[in-house]
């Protein structure tokens, strides 16, 4: 059974500005948690990895 992608229930997408939101795909570190992890969607998880670095070099996270 196969989670649902977080992103596609919420009809939202990945923002740089939700740092709290961002936070729950992240490890510790600045490390991001693998989609078989997450359950995102490949387009999601392209996103999110934009949105982390550039929430990484705004220095918001």
């Amino acid at each position: 059974m196969s989670k649902k992608c977080y992103y596609c229930e919420q009809h939202k997408n990945p923002d740089y500005k939700r740092v709290n939101e961002l936070k729950k795909f992240v490890f510790e570190g600045t490390r991001m948690k693998p989609a078989r992890t997450t359950g995102l969607c490949g387009k999601h998880q392209r996103a999110l990895k934009r949105a982390i670095a550039n929430a990484h070099h705004l220095a918001l996270m």
